[in-house]
């Protein structure tokens, strides 16, 4: 196959059929209204159409609008502001007007070039490079003008052999969608039976078992952090933590031994993306974002650390804007715990091996996402150099 396309020569998109229209329609904000056909802007599109929070335009003024309304087929562009973003208009999207910030490309020319072979052109990478060759040679990063877009250039294969490339796209691309949602069940899966075991510990808890604060398990270390601002860090090889874990290496250190780390401001304290507890040695220097407590026996601060991960904090935080887990908020936690330390160890113990047999299933699922990614990549290359 790569050797019939050699016979077709390369075409810009005007010589391609394909119509490239620029600057939506500049609607005035009195014009916008809650109902109508959505007023697409940049936000609303990414590699799709999302309208959930989007402005409206009346459809009894849609003759002002001109051509400017979406049509099944069109591949939209964003040209200005977060460029590069794209979605292709089925018959089943619904229809919306067309803001300053898009342009669409529309196949005038049906019998030359397939709408969708033009939209998975978009999405690979011959368009990608040439669309960050363009954007390089403009002062603004954040525009490409119509005459560059007009200018970008496709292989265009005769039309049966298109519609060929874009069955096979079709249906490839909705299994790899079938199989990539099956590896993201499976990540929530394992990450879901880690959580509820956690939760299963510590509410049926066991004889033996004490409630203390965390003030009468460990000891604050807080006012002996120090914050570097980053042009005062040296360099070095000694882990600087934050809130969230290691943000620098510095070349010195102030505090040595085992401890546990808690945030102690940002929005994680609410979203919980990355861990707000988490166990550190050796030595290290940490700033004002992260609590420091140290703990008699290591079994105590794992099995602190442990909880505290599964607990949700929103009670103990305050602040809005800036999240903030106090030192008197922090202390004031109540932690069942059992008395003895081997207690301790066996729970942590227990706790260890499943969350490492989750955190190994969850680089298996996620390793899997990464080549599904790269599967479609390879694909779209294949398909656009004649090889698919």
């Amino acid at each position: 196959m790569a050797g019939a396309w050699k016979r077709y020569q390369v075409a810009t998109l005007i010589e391609s059929g394909a119509l490239v229209v620029g600057d939506g329609y500049r609607a005035k904000n009195s014009e916008l209204t809650s109902s109508g056909l959505p007023f697409a802007r940049v936000s609303n599109i990414n590699a799709g159409f999302f309208f959930k929070d989007a402005d409206y335009f009346p459809e009894e003024n849609l003759r002002l609008v001109g051509n400017k309304v979406s049509q099944p087929g069109d591949v939209v562009f964003t040209s200005k502001g977060t460029v590069g973003r794209f979605g292709f208009v089925s018959s089943d999207t619904p229809r919306f007007v067309y803001s300053p910030q898009l342009c669409f490309w529309r196949s005038v020319d049906r019998q030359l070039i397939d709408p969708r072979f033009l939209s998975f052109w978009m999405s690979g990478r011959e368009f990608f490079i040439q669309f960050r060759g363009v954007a390089s040679q403009t002062d603004m990063a954040d525009y490409v003008s119509l005459t560059d877009q007009r200018r970008m250039h496709i292989t265009l294969p005769p039309l049966p052999e298109q519609r060929r490339i874009v069955a096979l796209l079709d249906q490839t691309f909705a299994a790899i969608a079938t199989a990539k949602a099956n590896a993201e069940k499976n990540l929530q899966n394992a990450r879901a039976l880690f959580e509820s075991h956690l939760q299963s510990v510590f509410t049926r808890r066991g004889s033996g078992w004490v409630e203390k604060t965390v003030d009468t398990l460990s000891t604050n270390l807080d006012s002996k952090r120090i914050p570097i601002t980053k042009s005062n860090r040296k360099a070095g090889s000694y882990p600087y933590y934050g809130a969230s874990g290691i943000v620098d290496y510095v070349a010195d250190y102030i505090f040595e031994g085992d401890a546990l780390l808690v945030s102690e401001d940002g929005a994680n304290l609410l979203m919980r993306s990355t861990p707000i507890a988490f166990s550190v040695s050796g030595k290290y220097w940490v700033n004002n974002h992260a609590h420091i407590l140290k703990f008699e026996n290591m079994a105590t601060q794992r099995f602190v650390e442990f909880y505290l991960e599964s607990l949700k904090l929103d009670e103990y935080i305050r602040g809005a804007a800036q999240p903030k887990l106090t030192q008197k908020a922090l202390n004031s936690i109540p932690i069942p715990i059992p008395t003895t330390f081997e207690e301790q160890a066996r729970i942590v113990e227990n706790l260890d091996s499943l969350y490492k047999e989750t955190q190994r299933f969850s680089s298996i699922y996620e390793r899997k996402l990464a080549a599904l990614d790269e599967l479609k990549k390879s694909l779209l290359h294949q398909a656009f150099t004649g090889e698919l």
